[in-house]
């Protein structure tokens, strides 16, 4: 896969690129509504036999369109949408930067330069896909606004049990916990990226060693407490039980640092610095603050004898 990212205004000519059939969205999360629209693009190019290709915005328009200052936390970062995309089958992947120059287009001029410009036979999106100054543009107004250059194909409305398949939704879920939900959404368990740093050491003391996972990027963390999920170290995948929080236990309640630590189940290897996958797969309780070690200690186990039924049932 080809990644373009394309800066406004572009001075990219038509004759730069082979006949396209494009994909429009943001495409956060690349959940299973999105997956139809570019696995239906990418059918579509094999099918009249010319390449496929994604359009997609960076950051998030919210962050340039919104009045007050405002820090995204995404579902999929960059980097792992550009990964999901190559898996997909995706052959030419355009990263438009979002600015407010840009945003200020008139949905003609959209059209004009970034599809019409990049030579597109045919364009591919959601039902409520918009583009142009305040989202004017619809997939309605794109036959128009097409001059007879290129055709297209609306993908409608996918839902999950009378709801919208929608970034909105898996972000709702996710801030509840309700990490099961997300994975029926997405299509996959929701993932983040990260390194083994080092941290305090009190799990290794009661007899729990954990890896304490620095994020890789902005992600959007589920709801704090305790998870059965699967870690992906040196191209091997092991279950363990996750505590995202605060350690109440542990913690002076002034201070106020999240962590996301694993207990990997029969693993004894010092992995500090590796970069690993977290898979969240089940959410087992809220994190609480314990009387003492020992109650800590006994709740631990039973946490982790819940994440290895869980996962001896899936």
């Amino acid at each position: 896969m080809k990644v373009i990212t394309l800066h406004h205004p572009h001075s990219i000519s038509k004759t730069e690129f082979p006949p396209l059939v494009l994909a429009l969205g943001y495409f956060d999360g690349v959940h299973k509504g999105h997956q139809e629209v570019i696995k239906s693009a990418v059918e579509k190019a094999r099918d009249i036999n010319v390449y496929s290709a994604v359009m997609t915005f960076d950051p998030h328009p919210s962050v340039v369109l919104g009045h007050k200052h405002k820090h995204i936390h995404y579902i999929t970062p960059l980097q792992d949408k550009k990964e999901i995309m190559q898996e997909l089958g995706v052959d030419y992947l355009f990263i438009v930067r979002f600015t407010s120059d840009f945003a200020s287009l008139l949905p003609q001029e959209f059209v004009d330069q970034y599809i019409i410009g990049l030579n597109v036979l045919h364009v591919i999106a959601g039902f409520d896909y918009s583009y142009g100054r305040l989202g004017k543009g619809t997939m309605e107004t794109l036959p128009f606004h097409s001059r007879d250059t290129f055709t297209s194909t609306t993908i409608p409305e996918l839902t999950d049990q009378d709801f919208k398949v929608s970034s909105t939704l898996i972000r709702e879920n996710l801030r509840s916990g309700n990490v099961m939900k997300v994975q029926e959404l997405l299509g996959r368990p929701y993932r983040i990226k990260g390194t083994v740093i080092h941290g305090d050491k009190r799990g290794r003391k009661i007899g729990f060693p954990t890896a304490n996972i620095e994020m890789a990027d902005d992600y959007l963390t589920p709801k704090v407490g305790v998870y059965a999920v699967r870690i992906h170290i040196h191209d091997q995948w092991y279950n363990g039980v996750c505590n995202i929080g605060y350690k109440p236990t542990f913690k002076n309640p002034e201070e106020y640092s999240m962590s996301i630590e694993v207990h990997i189940f029969d693993f004894h290897t010092s992995i500090y610095g590796e970069e690993v996958y977290v898979d969240w797969y089940h959410r087992i309780r809220d994190e609480v603050k314990f009387s003492g070690i020992q109650e800590l200690i006994t709740q631990i186990q039973k946490d982790k004898d819940e994440a290895i039924h869980y996962f001896s049932e899936i």
